[in-house]
């Protein structure tokens, strides 16, 4: 199936200058007629295309290790944030009472006796080197009615008048205690919305997504208690994002942590997860790479720990990246259950899903190929309690699986 997608790769992209195969309705495919998806970009050149296997060759031969440059994968820094305090207006709007959403561009000082009601955001370069320390404080948005008005924090890149994407870097929430969820996005809260299926038909999609998202936001000893969703959500081609010792409780009906397409060099590291999901994994790494999860601590992982593959054409999208170059180090699983699924699963999908085939024909990413390619990832020194080392798998190339223990 896969061949004869890639055949109609000639056919499809002639067509597509005239009527798109999405969604089942016309429309003139502007990623072919403008070159810039009628926006600026915000770099100021192209990337040059790729060269681009044909998918029956890209598993071909015996895997080698590929040498990648070093990588920072240190969270940002935490004297990152060099913007101005809040005047007292915006304080008091923030403490009084209500829903109606604040959005901050200053640092914030709040004491462990504020209990704050709104969602706060933090949106466009305006924001950037922004630090709300909550000094223990609460930001409660667990009655909201839907799951945007259960969003505690925002943290979003914004389209601007000219068209170009207008992206926060070096936010800091730190000492929060947040009842809600957050979110951390650039082109889209997940990977599945119109802007970001149009970029997907660009060889340079991850490029672009990731210099139009977030870069280097860092929660710090920060409690979040998931009141029934994906507490800590890590959008498309943010980068840089680090969830650093903290705890994350409560009930979601999903994930713990989403790290979406795109994204990249993210860090969860030294926290401690007691919540509980209903039926999936802990943490979710969908074609996201160059991650750093370590010394994290999950008290119930009996539905999955951290699960690694490529999203294949959800929402008709196109998925580029490929999951790999992750450090899964140093984390305890703690299982409690009969019901065991695996603790760490490089390549858990691959293609397992009915949209695989519901993205375009174009000759890369997960139009290519439905396959995971969760490859050159590194799970090593992980302690699982109640179950057995069986409970790491690996189905991907070149992945380093040891030094971990069972008890």
């Amino acid at each position: 199936m896969i061949l004869d997608k890639t055949k109609a790769v000639i056919m499809s992209t002639g067509l597509a200058l005239l009527v798109g195969c999405q969604g089942g309705a016309p429309y003139i495919d502007s990623s072919f007629l403008q070159p810039d998806l009628g926006y600026q970009r915000p770099h100021p050149q192209r990337p040059p295309d790729p060269s681009v296997p044909s998918p029956d060759d890209e598993n071909t031969g015996p895997l080698t290790p590929v040498e990648e440059p070093p990588t920072d994968t240190s969270p940002p820094s935490e004297d990152a944030g060099q913007s101005t305090p809040c005047g007292q207006e915006t304080i008091s709007k923030i403490r009084a009472p209500g829903s109606e959403p604040v959005s901050l561009r200053c640092n914030i000082q709040l004491s462990s006796r504020d209990v704050v009601t709104r969602q706060l955001i933090f949106e466009g370069s305006s924001a950037s080197n922004a630090v709300l320390d909550c000094g223990g404080g609460l930001i409660d948005v667990s009655s909201g009615s839907s799951r945007m008005q259960k969003t505690g924090i925002v943290v979003r890149s914004t389209r601007i008048a000219s068209g170009q994407w207008d992206a926060p870097r070096n936010v800091t929430i730190r000492n929060c205690r947040i009842r809600g969820f957050v979110r951390i996005y650039g082109l889209g809260e997940n990977a599945n919305g119109e802007v970001m299926k149009a970029s997907s038909l660009k060889p340079d999609h991850t490029t672009y997504s990731q210099a139009a998202a977030p870069a280097n936001v860092r929660f710090e000893k920060v409690r979040i208690e998931a009141p029934g969703g994906i507490p800590f959500y890590v959008g498309p081609g943010v980068t840089g994002a680090a969830l650093i010792s903290s705890q994350i409780s409560g009930r979601s009906t999903a994930v713990a942590v989403y790290l979406d397409a795109e994204s990249a060099r993210n860090t969860i590291s030294g926290n401690v997860f007691s919540i509980k999901t209903d039926k999936r994994e802990l943490i979710a790494i969908d074609g996201s790479a160059r991650n750093t999860i370590s010394r994290n601590t999950f008290e119930n992982s009996d539905n999955g720990g951290i699960f690694v593959y490529r999203n294949c054409g959800e929402g008709g999208v196109i998925r580029h990246q490929k999951p790999e170059f992750n450090q899964i180090t140093q984390n305890t699983f703690r299982y409690s259950s009969g019901r065991k699924q695996p603790a760490v699963w490089l390549g858990s999908r691959n293609g397992g899903k009915d949209y695989c085939f519901t993205d375009p024909a174009y000759p890369f990413g997960s139009s290519a190929s439905n396959a995971d390619f969760a490859d050159n990832n590194n799970v090593e020194g992980n302690r699982i309690v109640g179950g057995g080392r069986d409970l790491i798998v690996s189905r991907g190339g070149n992945n380093v699986v040891r030094d971990n223990t069972s008890q």
